[in-house]
């Protein structure tokens, strides 16, 4: 498996609103830490994510953002969040983040408490950051201020945080074919 040189941005465009971009990808998958092994063809993954693709990382923190999205945005953002996460001596909450057509959800590792669940329409944008590549992020409405925040997660390894944005991408494009699906017959 080779890998793309430099960054490339792989957009998923939902309605014209969410995008998703990634660093430098390679085709080869990871090991899912939970349930099962990413297939070598994203087009395999239908089955499997349409139940939830779940991934064990450790949340950074959340700092609100002015646009929807874009790389220069989200990479301002996850600086503020890793700053402010080094200054802090506390200990990153360890999540279970599941990604489906649906949506994000996350859930506490330990203690299986809900966290939160992320519906797929507010999240515009995703990313796995250039220089923080062990960092996932992804920005959303808030569905209680409507604020666009952005949400920073550590991975041990970076190609799980590619996994986690190539996942999104086709959380995406799933949630789309459903919709059009449902659709098609007005």
């Amino acid at each position: 498996s080779s890998s793309a040189a430099g960054s490339s941005e792989a957009a998923t465009r939902w309605g014209g609103y969410a995008g998703i971009s990634h660093g430098a990808t390679g085709t080869r998958l990871l090991r899912h830490f939970l349930f099962a092994e990413l297939p070598e063809s994203w087009a395999d993954m239908q089955e499997p994510l349409l139940e939830g693709m779940c991934f064990t990382l450790k949340y950074l923190g959340m700092t609100l953002v002015e646009k929807p999205k874009g790389e220069d945005m989200a990479a301002a953002a996850i600086r503020r969040i890793v700053a402010t996460a080094r200054v802090g001596a506390r200990k990153f909450q360890k999540v279970i983040l599941t990604v489906s057509p649906r949506g994000i959800s996350l859930q506490d590792a330990d203690t299986k408490e809900m966290v939160e669940n992320i519906s797929i329409y507010r999240i515009s944008y995703c990313t796995t950051d250039k220089l923080q590549n062990k960092v996932f992020a992804y920005v959303a409405q808030s569905q209680e201020s409507g604020a666009l925040e952005c949400h920073a997660f550590l991975s041990p390894k970076k190609k799980i945080a590619q996994a986690v944005t190539l996942t999104v991408a086709q959380a995406f494009q799933m949630a789309l074919d459903l919709w059009e699906a449902a659709h098609a017959g007005r």
